[in-house]
């Protein structure tokens, strides 16, 4: 019972952090003031308000009334929206620097996604995006043939390669397909994004296409750990969650699945 609690503290918490009623600054209640609100005990409290320092929302400091360091950014896969709509959707200066951009052969995986063959020339793309000044993802997008020459035009502060690739060119995204994961920062990450090599990074790979269908990029998005917490909605009506198990995981026995 005491595990439910400190989830439901935590997730009252994070709620009233992002409704404003606790701005960026104000301290929260005390853990013996929030521990006789709920009618728990502060060993609960404290692993409620722990979550929500884990994620970055308040200070993690011990002995001391917690402060709201930031609102959560919330990235909705509901709508399909470049780094820039969304990150100016939610108030914030949005900024890019393309760090490289490279004609290479496709690799075996780049190749099944984009639906060319091994080897064939792609636009390979490195960029550094910010918010409010603050280094948040390490984007590398492999563009497809057709695409790549809008692509090497633009200048390498470009805002957002999608949106101009639309006003520009004509090319507009109409389907995303996302696979969500985390990895250790490597080196060129640590750099840019001015955390340790090995930190925790989430990882968003995703395939964008044309309304025809006809694919336009396949891109590796990196996050900073704290920097961005993406909603998911599910409707077992409308379209039930598929789950799939990793290379190591076993079937359950007698093939039932949960």
């Amino acid at each position: 019972m005491s595990g439910a609690r400190y989830l439901e503290i935590a997730e009252a918490l994070r709620t009233a952090i992002l409704d404003g009623e606790y701005p960026v600054g104000a301290l929260l209640p005390s853990e013996s003031d929030l521990a006789a609100r709920w009618s728990v005990s502060r060993g609960t409290v404290r692993q409620a308000v722990g979550l929500l320092a884990s994620d970055g929302l308040i200070g993690s400091r011990q002995g001391a009334r917690r402060v709201v360091l930031r609102q959560e950014l919330r990235h909705s896969f509901q709508q399909l929206h470049s780094f820039a709509q969304w990150g100016r959707a939610m108030g914030c200066e949005v900024a890019g620097r393309i760090i490289t951009r490279t004609a290479r052969g496709a690799t075996a995986e780049e190749a099944a996604r984009l639906g060319t063959a091994p080897g064939s020339e792609v636009l390979y793309v490195v960029r550094l995006r910010l918010l409010d000044g603050e280094p948040v993802m390490v984007e590398r997008t492999v563009y497809t043939e057709w695409v790549a020459p809008f692509v090497r035009a633009l200048p390498d502060d470009v805002v957002s390669i999608m949106n101009s690739l639309a006003e520009d060119a004509g090319v507009v995204a109409h389907y995303g397909e996302h696979l969500i994961d985390a990895v250790p920062a490597g080196s060129e990450d640590a750099r840019l994004l001015q955390v340790r090599r090995g930190s925790p990074l989430l990882r968003q790979r995703h395939l964008t296409n044309t309304a025809t269908g006809r694919p336009i990029e396949w891109t590796d998005d990196r996050y900073r750990a704290g920097s961005v917490a993406f909603s998911v909605s599910n409707s077992a009506a409308a379209a039930p969650l598929a789950r799939h198990a990793g290379p190591d995981v076993a079937p359950p026995r007698g093939g039932r699945t949960e």
